[in-house]
């Protein structure tokens, strides 16, 4: 498992080239079926729209798609697919929405018209790097919970909010690579016997 980089949520952009709108919409996706799903509704809202044109990048498989809508070959889906990798993204989808303005913009400037529309989404886009963490919790009294909180800290995990009751129990998420070394640090500081639970690793943002 290795990190990579998405987005979370969905946002767009919109930008003008000749008097044609071209409005970017992104959204995260990790199948095909949430991909499809996304681009069912972009073309539900824009229905009168010249073209709505999408391209989706999926880490599952490395799968890819992308298409031009009635816009000459290569001129706006592949552009489109062109900007993810560029922004070093997958698991999302863009959609491209075109409303005519009048004016022909010839090839190379419908890549740049999408191109630009694309980047514009992304910019709007929350980007998140995704990790290979592991969820644990850790309780320990109310003597050790100041140290305790200090060692997390050093092993650069994201404590969560505390919970205290007869012990003080940390939930925290962790580079699945720290694990080793802060439980290293967690027998030595509660003398071989940390009250302490480590999820399997897993994809998280963080």
């Amino acid at each position: 498992m290795e990190e990579y980089r998405t987005i979370s949520g969905q946002a767009s952009a919109e930008i003008e080239e000749k008097k044609s709108r071209f409005i970017g919409h992104i959204a995260f996706a990790d199948t095909e079926e949430k991909a499809l799903a996304f681009l069912e509704s972009v073309r539900a809202k824009h229905r009168t729209a010249n073209h709505n044109v999408y391209a989706y990048l999926l880490r599952e498989g490395s799968r890819m798609r992308y298409s031009d809508d009635g816009e000459p070959q290569k001129t706006s889906g592949l552009p489109t697919l062109d900007a993810i990798r560029h922004a070093g993204l997958t698991d999302c989808i863009i959609v491209t929405t075109r409303y005519f303005g009048g004016t022909l913009l010839g090839t190379g400037g419908l890549v740049r018209a999408y191109t630009q529309a694309a980047n514009a989404a992304i910019a709007a886009a929350c980007v998140v790097t995704v990790s290979v963490c592991v969820q644990g919790r850790w309780r320990v009294s109310y003597a050790q919970y100041e140290t305790a909180a200090k060692l997390l800290a050093e092993c650069g995990a994201q404590v969560q909010e505390a919970e205290f009751g007869q012990e003080v129990c940390l939930p925290f998420l962790m580079l699945a690579e720290h694990a080793e070394a802060f439980q290293a640090k967690a027998v030595e500081f509660c003398r071989g016997n940390p009250d302490l639970t480590l999820s399997k690793p897993f994809h998280a943002p963080f």
